[in-house]
């Protein structure tokens, strides 16, 4: 009989924090072993048989990091990873941006799938069966992100292609019949009317808990869409994402700076407004 989706904490440990997603009984037992040799003090606090299970599981033990098979039931690794991206955040976190989302390794037996991520910098890759060589190079690479996190540092290598971006590229390759459609109008609220805004028009995204203002050189307008929707409705090389619930227009940037923080801040073409850019995102804009 299978095993249950989720596992007790290890007790007396106070290593990172791990959820395993693996829809293969003996293939997330081999990976735990394997992890117990190379990486001791990791603590695996939750296991998955689905995609669905593992966002679900994230969500409620927000780890430092989740492995997830890149194809299971359900939803794929690759979905389960756009929708762990765009999990609200913690309570305690609130206003604090999107610092508390996991690293993402894929299990994968399929390495074409996963190897641009790698190169890439932004997700690391682990091959079935997991050889303990390759894993613990992957164990030094999530050290490395996990340490720079502490410091409040970007994790290095830092990635110029938005995490969005990269994980839609990598599911239109496991389903390449399934080109997506993007967004080109938006219905938006602008005051007691409703206008048709094109998508080319709009500057920036910002979302609250309720509303998603939609900003122009001219309008500013409210829709009840939230960011996580809009990342797959739009199109990634057009709009980034540099904030939990921020999505600018590439075409509209102007400049990025630096605030009395630290933290890279983004001006506008055609609007005063400033947005700030969290650390996870701080690889959008290399050198800065």
């Amino acid at each position: 009989m299978e095993e249950d989706a989720a596992t007790a904490p290890p007790e007396n440990r106070t290593g990172p924090r791990a959820v395993l997603a693996d829809d293969e009984r003996l293939m997330r037992e081999q990976l735990r072993a394997r992890l117990a040799e190379v990486w001791p003090e990791l603590q695996i606090v939750a296991e998955a048989k689905n995609g669905i299970e593992a966002v679900a599981l994230v969500d409620e033990h927000r780890p430092d990091i989740v492995f997830l098979d890149i194809r299971m039931p359900g939803l794929t690794g690759v979905d389960a990873a756009r929708r762990i991206a765009q999990l609200p955040p913690r309570p305690e976190r609130e206003g604090d941006d999107d610092d508390d989302l996991p690293e993402i390794v894929f299990i994968t037996a399929y390495d074409q799938y996963a190897v641009e991520a790698f190169e890439q910098g932004v997700v690391d890759y682990v091959l079935k069966p997991a050889e303990r060589e390759r894993l613990q190079l992957t164990v030094e690479r999530l050290r490395r992100r996990l340490d720079a996190r502490r410091r409040g540092e970007a994790p290095e290598p830092a990635s110029a292609v938005p995490l969005q971006q990269l994980l839609h590229q990598l599911s239109a390759r496991m389903n390449p019949a399934a080109a997506p459609q993007y967004m080109k109008w938006i219905q938006a609220n602008v005051g007691q009317t409703i206008q048709m805004i094109p998508v080319d028009e709009v500057l920036f995204f910002v979302s609250d808990e309720k509303y998603t203002r939609v900003q122009t050189a001219q309008v500013e307008a409210l829709i009840r869409k939230p960011i996580k929707e809009l990342v797959d409705e739009l199109d990634p090389q057009q709009f980034w994402q540099i904030h939990r619930s921020t999505l600018v227009n590439v075409n509209a940037i102007a400049s990025i700076t630096r605030d009395f923080r630290g933290r890279q801040i983004v001006a506008v073409k055609g609007h005063p407004e400033k947005l700030e850019v969290s650390r996870s995102y701080t690889g959008l804009f290399k050198g800065m």
